[in-house]
Parts: C-alpha cells; structure tokens; sequence
C-alpha cells in the first residue's frame, strides 16, 4: 500500500499542479490538492524508509487521504451552482471521489493486514 499511496500522492501533486496552471489561478486553494499530496507522499516514503513505524505512518497516510475525500465533499455544498466554476468543482469532483477510493482502497489493506496477522 505504500507505493499505491506514494503514486496516489504524486497525482494529487500534479493534479493540483496542472489545474492551476490551466485555470490561470493566482489563489493558493487551487494547490491545496497539491500541498494534501505532498504529505501522503511524504509519509508513504516514511512508512517505506522506516518500517518499524510503517503502521503508524500508513494510519496518517490514509487520515490525510480521508481530508482529500472530504475536503472534496464542498462540491455538494454549492449543489445548485454546480460546475458555476468549473475548474474548482473538478477539483473538487476528483478530490471527492479519488479520495474515497484510496481511503476504501486502504482500509481494505488494514483488514486483510490484520487478517495475515490472526492466522
């Protein structure tokens, strides 16, 4: 699950990257998937480096991961206007549903890690 989540860090980096270069953004919120990125990569390559604290790490990689999902949840708030402003709702759309997936995609580990670890 680290390199899933160093790959999925590194898109957010990117994805962030690219939507404010395309948007013409001067705000700093258009780098936010960017920045949340940024610290799953960071603690993914941890968990790699330092394997004594692999499960520690991995529990602040998929917390972060559950931020992305949520921070993307404020698609809904503006459900009515929605894609108004439609590089900020993308994002938001793939914070929201990427987010979600890595979050199940991890969680599913931790099941069959603690499953491995029982028998």
């Amino acid at each position: 699950m680290e390199k899933v989540s160093i790959l999925y860090g590194l898109f957010l980096i990117i994805w962030g990257v690219v939507v404010s270069l395309v948007s013409d953004s001067s705000s700093l919120t258009s780098y936010i998937p960017s920045f949340l990125g940024c610290l799953i990569f960071f603690f993914a390559i941890l968990a790699i480096y330092i394997p004594s604290k692999k499960k520690l790490l991995m529990h602040i990689v998929v917390t972060i991961g559950l931020v992305v999902f949520i921070g993307g949840l404020d698609l809904l708030r503006n459900f009515s206007n929605i894609f108004d402003s439609f590089w900020p709702d993308i994002s938001k759309l793939i914070m929201m549903l990427s987010g979600l997936f890595f979050t199940y995609l991890c969680i599913k580990s931790f099941i069959h890690a603690r499953k491995q670890r029982v028998e």
